[in-house]
């Protein structure tokens, strides 16, 4: 097994790792800009090292530096978690080289899944189903356009590097398509440091369902089940929960066997999610991405099958067989996730980092809050604006709903604002108690729900 892990990241995935390793008897080092210097990972861990200034280029983003720290402390191992270099199949490989073992793919299965283009064409060859867009990159604004015309309006440029969501324009037209290619491989520089784009059919109202995979070094797959995280704002999730509402056991078993087959296909290893588009009619689903890391919302799927994968990465990364076959994995109850952030729904979603003045989690059976604030902590202005996970779990889908509501009401955080009420709203919504919101829910329920939420304020304050 692993000694020690450098943990190259911080906030909430950061405690989740630290505490993961502790269970497993690993020590652990942690590394923080300036901003973070009181963090509670930082304080928890077996060692600590600033590693530069609070910009995260600066910091946690410089692979140089967490290299030097994770030799000079003995490290054996580094766990990238989510965000900043988790996807950076050079980072895996500069570990490589150093003697470290990253806590991931191999820098191979990154790049062929981190390039969304190319995935696709994998993808395809595996028999998984995509859906229909451009054959690899399109490389000039011709190109985009003949593809566009092939498939047909609307249509989606997406950066081949990307993901959050982000270096994603939607196209209506011809006309709409030339204004944006310029701008959509801007962003794609600005956010992931290359330009290439690709094109892909609109799929109008769908689910967003992903599938959990795990995978060793011995050639062994398995997944564990499905998500549904439709309720997201510009592709940003807000609500999460396992398994996905609703559907049928034989589009189920094809997307978990998909997953597995796209896996393969990458020569995957570790934990790591396969994201797909169920569409409207509930029948057809096809592969979107696949994403090389740990995700946020790996919570839900831990509560409905007790596999701890924070430790299963561990222990893969540390050359053990996985200790489950496909059989073993059984999915029971329902859980769901809530993202608090700070940011203000009343003011365009604008993030509102600050000072933590009081907080308070809720608790009870079946209720789990994945979280590194603390009062008197600050949530610094430099990285996303994630401020807590809260997961309610139960027997039953309405049951978890139920449980979420009464955890959203005893969950107080004063200092800044949060949209932990705009997921209250959404957990009373028919659209969400009936299972049946696709994402473009949470866009077309916004005005109705602010609305409602500047009502119920106004009454307050008189």
């Amino acid at each position: 097994m692993l000694r020690r892990v450098l943990i190259a990241n911080r906030g909430e995935i950061a405690l989740r790792i630290l505490r993961a390793c502790r269970e497993l008897g690993m020590e652990t080092v942690a590394v923080y800009s300036t901003a973070d210097a009181e963090a509670m990972h930082v304080q928890l861990a077996t060692q600590a090292v600033c590693i530069g200034p609070a910009p995260a280029a600066q910091s946690y983003l410089n692979m140089r530096a967490l290299l030097t720290v994770a030799k000079a402390t003995g490290c054996d191992a580094v766990h990238p978690g989510y965000g900043f270099l988790s996807e950076n199949a050079d980072f895996a490989q500069a570990c490589a080289a150093e003697g470290l073992t990253f806590i991931g793919p191999p820098p191979e299965a990154i790049r062929r899944a981190g390039s969304k283009s190319s995935a696709r064409t994998l993808m395809r060859v595996a028999g998984v189903p995509v859906t229909p867009g451009s054959d690899g990159p399109v490389k000039t604004e011709e190109e985009a356009l003949a593809a566009a015309e092939r498939v047909g309006y609307p249509v989606l440029l997406k950066a081949s590097a990307g993901g959050g969501g982000r270096g994603i324009r939607r196209c209506n037209g011809a006309q709409e398509l030339r204004r944006s290619f310029a701008q959509a491989r801007a962003e794609a520089v600005a956010c992931f440091g290359e330009g290439e784009l690709y094109l892909e059919k609109l799929v109008l109202r769908p689910r967003h369902i992903e599938v959990q995979i795990l995978a060793d070094r011995h050639g062994n797959v398995i997944h564990l089940g499905d998500r549904d995280c439709s309720v997201q704002r510009r592709n940003q999730k807000l609500i999460e929960e396992a398994p996905a509402w609703g559907v049928a056991p034989q589009v189920r078993a094809a997307m978990g066997e998909a997953a597995v087959r796209a896996a393969r296909a990458v020569g995957y290893e570790g934990a790591g999610t396969v994201e797909f588009l169920l569409d409207s009619d509930g029948k057809h689903f096809y592969f979107m991405e696949m994403n090389t890391r740990i995700q946020v919302e790996h919570g839900v799927t831990e509560m409905v099958t007790g596999v701890d994968l924070v430790q299963e990465q561990l222990r893969i990364a540390s050359g053990l067989a996985l200790g489950y076959a496909q059989e073993d994995i059984r999915v029971s109850g329902h859980a769901i996730e809530c993202r608090v952030n700070a940011e203000d729904p009343q003011r365009g979603f604008c993030p509102c980092p600050g000072k933590v003045e009081f907080l308070h989690f809720p608790g009870g059976n079946g209720v789990r809050v994945d979280s590194c604030l603390y009062t008197g902590c600050e949530l610094p202005p430099y990285y996303d604006s994630l401020a807590a996970k809260v997961i309610a779990f139960a027997p039953t889908r309405l049951a978890a709903i139920r449980r979420m509501r009464r955890c959203m009401e005893e969950f107080v955080l004063e200092g800044f604002a949060t949209n932990a009420e705009l997921s209250y709203q959404i957990l009373y919504h028919p659209a969400f108690i009936r299972g049946t919101a696709t994402t473009a829910f949470l866009e077309e329920s916004l005005p109705e729900l602010l609305d409602f939420y500047n009502r119920l304020n106004s009454r307050e304050r008189t």
